[in-house]
């Protein structure tokens, strides 16, 4: 084995890094080890390795590889989740193999999906390291089974608002009634239960736009997935799409997704910009743009995720008149994103996984509520 397991430090997330690539290990290693929060427990080339340094100790995330020798990715990560289930990260290259290998990791019990990480430029290099030690906060938080991970608090970093992509409103939008519309914002999990909630939906659901947090390159790969098992229509949102009842439109990786009002109905916008709540696409972004231009037309429901991204901006919902849930903890592989929703007083109501599909039915015909003050 390459690397050298280090003594666990009292607090710290401790994290084994599967790869075949010794470059790639060292610029991971590099990436976990920057992060006071965070610590290389050991590399391993192959699974048999990581195998081998597990049976003495268990890492609290797992970031592995799917192209390896003697055994690959996913069958290592099946073999993992059936003897013992510990948060597992998949990094995937961005292609059409590696996002149909990144789903069938999902669909293998893996918490989350990163690409490799980027070194040409220094402003690539900063970004992958804050999305890797983000991933890896998160996944050591994640439930397993009936079992939900104890982890170190979360270490909160600067970040930027929805104020660096769209200004706040200063005045309250009218009180047109247009089409009814349903945002939703997910991300650790997130992908797994939007599976639950797309595939109970019927045909005749309001339209509906998501982000969910998800690196550029992969989001295509999970609409088509959905789109071959659920009953309505799901795409990876373009530029001008159309909301319309019994779509629904997935933000693509690395861009934000804003709603934009034609008479009473609704198109998206995609645009660049710095990442807000640490994002993007961002939940607050989406939500912030729901607030101004559906208001009280709007169903917020802010899902499974580490972090806060979406709980502000379900807030500014609520605010314009929007009803607004937040998934249950007990339902949640991470119950960070709707925590801190429902303690900011974002959500009108608090929801299992299971019931937010017949939330949304029930929207297709409810009429906007009183906003709050």
């Amino acid at each position: 084995m390459d690397g050298i397991a280090l003594t666990g430090s009292c607090g710290k997330i401790r994290v084994l890094i599967v790869d075949d690539s010794a470059a790639v290990r060292k610029v991971m290693s590099d990436i976990i080890a920057s992060a006071p929060d965070l610590e290389v427990m050991a590399t391993a080339s192959d699974p048999f390795v990581a195998a081998e340094r597990m049976r003495q100790e268990i890492p609290d995330v797992l970031f592995l590889d799917i192209e390896m020798p003697r055994m690959d990715g996913l069958t290592f990560l099946r073999k993992i989740m059936a003897q013992r289930p510990i948060p597992v990260v998949i990094c995937s290259s961005l292609t059409e193999e590696g996002s149909q290998a990144f789903m069938q990791a999902l669909e293998a019990g893996a918490v989350d999906v990163i690409t490799k990480p980027r070194v040409d430029t220094a402003q690539a290099l900063e970004q992958s390291r804050m999305h890797i030690c983000d991933v890896a906060r998160a996944a050591a938080h994640a439930r397993m089974g009936n079992r939900r991970r104890p982890a170190p608090p979360v270490r909160i970093e600067k970040k930027l608002t929805a104020d660096a992509v769209i200004p706040p409103m200063r005045s309250r939008s009218s009180d047109i009634v247009t089409d009814n519309i349903v945002c939703i914002g997910a991300s650790t999990g997130g992908t797994e239960a939007l599976r639950v909630v797309l595939t109970a939906l019927e045909k005749t659901c309001p339209g509906i736009v998501i982000v969910q947090h998800m690196p550029e390159g992969f989001t295509a790969a999970f609409a088509r997935r959905l789109d071959s098992i659920c009953a309505i229509a799901v795409k990876e949102a373009e530029a001008g799409d159309s909301v319309t009842p019994g779509q629904a439109l997935i933000a693509p990786g690395n861009r934000h997704m804003t709603l934009e009002r034609i008479g009473k109905h609704y198109r998206v916008t995609i645009k660049d910009g710095p990442h807000v709540s640490r994002h993007r696409p961002s939940v607050d972004v989406l939500f912030r743009s729901a607030a101004q231009t559906a208001g009280a037309n709007a169903l917020g429901v802010l899902m499974t995720g580490m972090g806060d991204d979406g709980a502000y901006g379900l807030l500014e919902m609520r605010t314009s008149g929007a009803r607004t849930i937040a998934q249950d903890e007990a339902s949640s592989v991470v119950f960070g994103m709707p925590k801190e929703a429902i303690e900011l007083g974002g959500a009108t109501k608090v929801v299992p996984l299971e019931r937010i599909a017949g939330e949304i039915m029930e929207s297709s015909w409810r009429r906007p509520v009183a906003r709050i003050s």
